[in-house]
């Protein structure tokens, strides 16, 4: 099966006794599979019910010109494909009994085929572009969750909008291991066109329910960061959706994203895809707590309303 599409992430979760039925989703797997394999089964299946009918028809008999199996076989193929040479014809009631039914089991074929082809090719997917790693450092004082967010298209994805949820394993007060989830609150959940790239941004202060972790709790929790991003395609007027997650060991602590934006010397600004993925280390290392303390929530209330470094590479790759 791994040949034919791509499966989704890999999950932690190994799922037993969930009902699986392929033969009652077949068009959701033709969907998710790649080219090459729709148009081998489009052909395979063709050369197959032909292979029926050739079989039918030396049963029945009665279809002049024909001396052999080959005969009867191609005999099919022309009925089916409406092509009708002349050189060979039913002369039998029952001859004309079966290339009847195989005109309309011709017809359903077509249909078939051709609507599973234009969905698929109407079908678009989503070119987003998720960094290999998320990072958690000190921006304006404030630790924060940051995570780099692109489309790998020249065209925008309009009104691009993200959800980050965070979920861990929590112990109830009756001694119930289950998971919860938690809706991250960030700084701009919307952006009116995404480009090429866009840091997302969640500032841990003391009520954000990473406050107090470390690389250390966070595996103990099996924390997970989902990400989902929807817009509309700026090309096709269609919506995109995408979703990437991140565990514990793709946080990488002190550290930030490296600088796309550079300026060259007749005063453009370029924008350095290779260094999407890339961290860098901070000045200000705390890999091992990330404690928004007293200080720093007093610093939240008189800071004054400055872009931020990651704000102001989001404003220069929308323009």
């Amino acid at each position: 099966m791994a040949l034919f599409w791509r499966r989704p992430e890999t999950s932690f979760f190994v799922v037993r006794g969930a009902k699986r039925s392929i033969g009652g989703d077949w068009y959701h797997l033709m969907l998710r599979a790649p080219w090459w394999f729709n148009l081998l089964t489009i052909a395979c299946g063709f050369l197959f019910v032909n292979l029926l009918f050739a079989l039918a028809y030396v049963r029945v008999g009665g279809v002049a010109g024909a001396h052999d199996f080959s005969d009867l076989f191609f005999f099919s193929v022309q009925t089916m494909g409406t092509i009708g040479y002349g050189s060979m014809y039913p002369v039998t009631l029952g001859a004309h009994v079966l290339t009847t039914a195989e005109a309309i089991a011709g017809v359903f074929v077509v249909a078939l085929a051709t609507g599973l082809l234009f969905s698929k090719f109407s079908l678009l997917r989503a070119r987003a572009h998720f960094a290999s790693c998320a990072v958690i450092s000190p921006m304006n004082g404030v630790p924060t969750l940051m995570i780099r967010v692109g489309h790998e298209r020249s065209s925008q994805v309009m009104d691009a909008l993200i959800r980050v949820v965070f979920s861990r394993s929590e112990r109830t007060k009756e001694g119930v291991d289950m998971y919860r989830m938690y809706d991250l609150k960030l700084v701009r959940e919307r952006v009116p066109a995404l480009s090429r790239a866009w840091t997302v941004l969640h500032e841990i202060d003391a009520k954000s329910p990473l406050y107090g972790a470390t690389a250390d709790s966070l595996k103990a929790m099996e924390g997970e960061f989902m990400l989902t991003l929807s817009g509309i395609d700026e090309t096709s007027g269609q919506v995109l959706h995408a979703r990437h997650t991140y565990e514990d060991i793709h946080i990488r602590w002190g550290e930030r994203h490296a600088d796309m934006l550079s300026r060259l010397p007749d005063g453009r600004i370029l924008v350095d895809m290779t260094q999407f993925d890339r961290t860098v280390p901070c000045e200000e290392r705390d890999a091992k707590a990330v404690n928004a303390g007293s200080d720093v929530l007093a610093r939240l209330e008189t800071d004054t309303d400055q872009p931020s470094s990651a704000e102001e590479e989001e404003q220069a790759l929308a323009k």
